[in-house]
């Protein structure tokens, strides 16, 4: 185990590399989801010629994963208040192993969508639970990061999963694509044993009044000695515990253990809770109503209307969107506790505008041009890279970041799992009706639509999301009160940041 030592200089004893360990091996889980998210985009076009099905199939079985997310996100925040943020993670391993089985088997297309859909309850564990334990196993000053770490590891799988498109489909169409999605069984089973090593959530352990435990764990992820004792007297406050209680375990009642979350969520919640419920919905809708859903998948698709030609080509050029996907969300990572969340989310949005903007117009020249424009082949090439850099500098890492550090404690769980179930019905709506769309109203045309909802992404993100840089998780609730200015929250975080 990594500890740190108490004469390390300062640049290093504001990071915590046991801390960042443990976020690591919980973000292993979004390289399964990444990997099948991106295999897919190349395995559709020989699902289709094997299975011999429809444009309207093909969008079923892109976008069903996510609607079955949708159920295991609203399941995933009950869950882990129950069995913990570690077991939950070994849970959802072994969901993804199976579904992948049934998926590598894919005798028909009623399988191959069976094993779709369990691995899309799968992703709904996943993309809950592992930004809630990195956020709370991490330091205030260290959280953007460790947190965006699941967002990398998606990146990173949809990289694999598109080199892995390039190489299976070497192989016989048969073999090919059920190669591509069966082979993600074995990271799965490798996950499930070696999540087990890692401590529990510190905050979870508190919820459950076993306060020995969580303060030995604090110890080993935190900074400094001093560190982890505010920490566990921040934890105890909120929730409900005497910060001078000494004892290792305490009784707590039911409603600390996960009870009558949703009426105080849902039914009757406090002006804060109501904002920050309102910022984890919109900042999730946003991430895929801005189309990145229709650019990771069917990347294949808009390269071939460019003017790309043959397979070997489509999917190198779709390499590239991953390349650049997971190089550009590694940046991001190391910047976010620097620059702060809404100056990264606002630069972002406005790339964004920018480049689906020149996307929409160079992909509109080309289908209504005879000749083969080369000029707005490079344009359509540029623009979807230059979308999916500024998309994973911010918007991207910073959607599970966010989500995932502002809610109460006794809330965050479930909290966070309203939040995921809006992104995977977003996901779900784009993957799943986007062939339609761009038929309707042409493919430029469909980006255009993404430009206009990016502008009213930057709106809100700009009115309605204070900066979290800085502040511990227990401080959240205040920060989003009635008379809290986001734009002015960004300088007062900053000063206290640098106190």
């Amino acid at each position: 185990m990594v500890s740190m030592e108490d004469g390390c200089g300062e640049n290093q004893a504001r990071f915590n590399k046991y801390a960042c360990a443990c976020a690591m091996v919980a973000s292993m889980i979004s390289i399964i989801f990444g990997y099948d998210t991106g295999v897919m985009s190349g395995a559709m076009i020989f699902i289709k010629e094997d299975l011999k099905i429809n444009d309207t199939q093909v969008e079923v079985l892109a976008g069903i994963l996510n609607l079955c997310a949708l159920l295991g996100s609203l399941a995933a925040g009950r869950t882990s208040d129950y069995i913990g943020r570690r077991y939950t993670i070994v849970l959802a391993s072994i969901i993804f192993l199976l579904g992948a089985v049934l998926m590598g088997y894919g005798p028909s297309y009623a399988i191959l969508m069976m094993g779709r859909c369990v691995a899309g309850i799968g992703v709904g564990f996943a993309l809950m639970i592992a930004p809630v334990y990195s956020a709370e196993i991490s330091s205030p000053s260290s959280r953007g990061f460790l947190t965006s770490l699941p967002e990398l590891c998606i990146s990173l799988g949809i990289l694999l999963g598109y080199l892995s498109n390039y190489f299976f489909g070497k192989l016989t169409l048969k073999l090919g694509w059920r190669m591509m999605l069966g082979i993600a069984a074995i990271p799965s089973l490798a996950l499930a044993f070696g999540i087990v090593k890692m401590p529990e959530s510190p905050r979870w352990l508190v919820m459950q009044g076993r306060l020995g435990d969580a303060k030995k764990i604090l110890l080993r992820v935190s900074n400094t000695k001093e560190e982890a004792e505010a920490r566990f007297r921040d934890i105890k406050t909120a929730a409900g515990i005497d910060e001078n209680c000494l004892e290792d375990i305490v009784k707590l009642p039911s409603k600390n253990r996960g009870e009558g979350v949703w009426k105080e969520l849902l039914l009757r919640p406090s002006p804060s809770v109501r904002w920050i419920l309102m910022a984890a919905i919109g900042i999730h809708f946003f991430e895929h109503a801005t189309g990145i859903e229709a650019v990771v998948l069917y990347s294949p698709r808009i390269f071939k209307t460019a003017g790309i030609t043959g397979k070997d080509k489509l999917l190198l050029a779709t390499v590239g969107v991953g390349l650049t996907k997971a190089t550009f969300i590694l940046i991001a990572t190391l910047f976010l506790d620097k620059f702060g969340r809404r100056r990264l989310l606002l630069t972002s949005t406005s790339g964004m505008v920018l480049a689906l903007t020149i996307l929409g117009f160079s992909l509109t020249m080309v289908e209504h041009s005879e000749e083969r424009l080369v000029w707005a082949l490079s344009l359509s090439i540029v623009a979807t890279y230059t979308y999916v850099a500024f998309f994973s500098i911010g918007l991207g890492p910073i959607t599970w970041v966010y989500s995932s550090e502002i809610f109460p404690l006794k809330l965050r769980a479930q909290g966070a799992s309203i939040g995921v179930a809006v992104n995977r019905v977003m996901n779900a709506v784009v993957s799943m009706s986007f062939i339609s769309i761009y038929k309707a109203i042409t493919i430029g045309g469909s980006f255009f639509i993404f430009a206009g909802i990016s502008v009213l992404a930057w709106g809100f993100f700009y009115f309605f999301l204070p900066e979290t840089k800085g502040k511990s998780l227990e401080e959240m609730e205040v920060l989003f009160s009635k008379n809290t200015r986001p734009r002015n929250v960004g300088i007062e975080t900053q000063q206290r940041s640098n106190v």
